[in-house]
């Protein structure tokens, strides 16, 4: 079993990879930006922000960075909400989603093994 389930760890992360490179390119592909409501910067900020945000490096690079980030569990900056990162936004809301996710599959388990007993109980042989 666990030669089995080790396979299927294994297996799973080309496949995760493939997921996350084809996401990276769909936002990179469709048009717009993130600091598109920027109207009316001068050039150098422009370019600024976009080396800050590694925007001004070619798309290998851009996706062989974000990888390296990733696996670091650092996901970024927040563009939304101001001196927060990613993972601090993540952090913070991932009690509240436990305490929701536990008794959801609290109440799955009830709900489940009480329609089972009583299926079990009504059958009809």
């Amino acid at each position: 079993m666990l030669p089995y389930t080790l396979l299927r760890i294994l297996g799973a992360i080309p496949t995760l990879l493939l997921v996350i490179a084809l996401a990276f390119l769909m936002v990179h592909a469709a048009p717009g930006g993130p600091f598109d409501d920027e109207r009316g910067l001068p050039a150098e900020i422009e370019a600024n922000i976009a080396a800050a945000y590694d925007l001004d490096e070619p798309l290998p690079v851009q996706l062989w960075r974000y990888l390296k980030r990733l696996a670091q569990g650092d996901f970024g900056p927040s563009y939304r909400y101001r001196n927060y990162t990613v993972s601090e936004l993540i952090g913070g809301a991932f009690p509240v989603s436990l305490r929701l996710g536990a008794a959801a599959m609290l109440l799955a388990l009830i709900v489940g093994i009480g329609a089972g007993v009583f299926a079990a109980l009504r059958r009809k042989a």
